[in-house]
């Protein structure tokens, strides 16, 4: 195999594995906190799909927001009471508000214990896999923005 091929190779081995993964930090979107309680623009300039974010929130190993929340998800049991009831969360935030609480809901309370879904340093207790990465893509969390704005 010549050096060219080798080279070739390599690229494709390196752009596989940077779609595999989560944001690491060359990929971490830019975004602004405003007042400490909203990031009111969309980490990828567009909105994202509430069909998939519906999806992502129920996955028990991506968002998992069933965990910590009642949903109004009749499919799905053993709802948590940890969080606050999702039912009608739109009417009561604003779609920066509810970006902010997925991104780190921390910067809102310090005392929280919903992971950050969109920060990759600073965490403590770290499953492996997640390692340097986040936990959603900023897709993934616009996604998951667009569909908790449909619950009103």
């Amino acid at each position: 195999m010549g050096a060219k091929t080798k080279a070739i190779m390599a690229a494709g081995f390196a752009l596989t594995v940077a779609i595999a993964t989560n944001a690491t930090a060359a990929e971490m979107a830019m975004y602004k906190v405003v007042k400490g309680e909203s990031i009111p623009k969309s980490l990828t300039g567009k909105a994202g799909d509430p069909a998939n974010g519906r999806k992502l929130a129920i996955d028990r190993k991506k968002g998992n927001c069933l965990a910590c929340h009642v949903m109004p998800i009749p499919e799905q049991s053993f709802h948590g009471l940890v969080g606050p009831e999702l039912k009608g969360v739109a009417g009561r935030l604003s779609e920066g508000e509810i970006r902010l609480r997925i991104v780190n809901s921390k910067i809102v309370n310090p005392d929280t214990i919903m992971p950050a879904f969109y920060k990759k340093d600073g965490l403590t207790r770290v499953l492996k896999k997640f390692k340097g990465k986040t936990m959603l893509s900023a897709a993934e969390v616009e996604d998951v923005v667009a569909y908790v704005k449909t619950l009103k």
